[in-house]
């Protein structure tokens, strides 16, 4: 068995109950990988995250459609809420691995959230073990619908805030190939982008193919918008910047001699502000209007946001007291991945409260051309990677709650 560095000092008393439920916590997360959901579909996840925290002594609570919330009180002092998401992707598993998912079922756990759930309940019951260790109050809240920005938001809008006390931090951490090795960290200020997809509809006038002039071609107009909008990130942002624009699906009409009523475009934009995304989408719906304006339609086209994900910032003073937490406890193996510029909803759930946050990344491979996440063959090394996944918890957390 690979070991993950042993939690040291006053947190070592949890190393004996890491110990003796590490076959539980595996067998915890071979069910969740064997058993992926979609987001916002999964009510089975669900239901075994709300028996398995009644179980160790949590008050449970449901959130949202399918969202989890277990609260463990243990006196009085600081409380911290710790999130970990549980959806599936579209993808059909393609590991090899003796717990993989039935392929045929066309879904998976690609991005590492079984491994996150498993973690944050084994954690949850190591604290629920060793009460005599802390003190305060520790949130366990498992999220759905990551994977389509949907979770959070459904979270909070169902009342979190008013359901559940109020942290004093939030935390969160993901798996992936995008830390180095077996390292565990992340950096202050931007980590991820802001995200925002958009749907935009271009209505021309539809005609034959022999006669373009009696109608307005929606496929030559979004062509000229298709090569337009890439003059907004060439032109238009500080090279300094990080701006991402991507036209990913288009849509009109279907016979080779037929001129189309509308043609769609689905477009994304990423960014480390929401001003510099608010600059970006304005410029895509000016240069849009203009090119319709152009070309005589008679209906102005339409923008429909069909996906989001909000500003993501770690918080300075929440980041340099977890780091120095992670540098006590895994010494060198604690760094940070950088930034990306993908999208997480996680600060929706933060900021649901008005409290600080931070998120931090725990490398899933040894091998640094391990398939990467959202592949069919992703997969994070089990050994030692739940068990490091669970001290990161209880490292990051113990600024907190923790008797010294």
């Amino acid at each position: 068995m690979t070991q993950s560095p042993k939690l040291t000092g006053h947190l070592a008393n949890f190393e004996p109950a890491i110990d003796a439920t590490r076959q539980k916590r595996e067998d915890l997360y071979k069910w969740f990988h064997q058993h992926p959901e979609l987001a916002m579909q999964e009510v089975e996840t669900s239901t075994r995250i709300a028996e398995e925290l009644a179980a160790i002594g949590y008050d449970v609570t449901p959130v949202g459609a399918t969202g989890q919330v277990g609260v463990l009180r243990n006196g009085d002092g600081p409380t911290v809420c710790f999130r970990a998401d549980f959806d599936a992707l579209p993808i059909a598993e393609d590991t090899g691995l003796d717990y993989s998912a039935d392929p045929a079922l066309g879904r998976m756990h690609a991005c590492g959230h079984d491994m996150h759930t498993a973690a944050l309940l084994g954690a949850a019951e190591v604290l629920a073990q060793h009460r005599d260790a802390w003190s305060g109050t520790f949130i366990a809240l498992f999220q759905p619908g990551e994977e389509t920005g949907a979770g959070a938001k459904d979270m909070k809008d169902s009342g979190l805030a008013d359901t559940i006390q109020k942290p004093d931090a939030v935390l969160g951490q993901h798996v992936g190939t995008m830390m180095e090795g077996y390292g565990v960290g992340a950096l202050a200020g931007p980590v991820l982008a802001t995200c925002v997809q958009t749907k935009i509809t271009i209505y021309g006038s539809g005609s034959h193919g022999s006669m373009p002039h009696t109608g307005i071609d929606p496929v030559v107009i979004a062509a000229k918008i298709i090569l337009s909008l890439q003059t907004i990130i060439s032109r238009g942002v500080d090279p300094q910047e990080m701006a991402v624009l991507t036209v990913g699906a288009v849509h009109g009409g279907d016979s080779p001699n037929t001129i189309p009523d509308s043609v769609e475009l689905k477009v994304s934009t990423r960014t480390y502000t929401n001003e510099m995304s608010e600059k970006i989408n304005a410029d895509i719906a000016r240069i849009v209007r203009g090119e319709c304006e152009i070309a005589g339609c008679e209906r102005e086209p339409e923008f429909e946001i069909v996906g989001s994900a909000p500003e993501f910032w770690n918080d300075e003073d929440t980041t340099a007291t977890v780091m120095a937490a992670f540098t006590e406890q895994f010494g060198e193996q604690t760094r940070d991945f950088g930034r990306l510029s993908g999208s997480e909803d996680f600060p929706t759930i933060a900021n649901a409260w008005g409290v600080p946050y931070f998120y931090w990344v725990v490398g899933s491979n040894s091998d640094p051309d391990a398939p990467y996440n959202h592949s069919p063959k992703f997969a994070p090394d089990l050994d030692p990677v739940l068990d490091l996944s669970t001290r990161a918890i209880i490292a990051g957390i113990s600024p907190w709650l923790m008797r010294g």
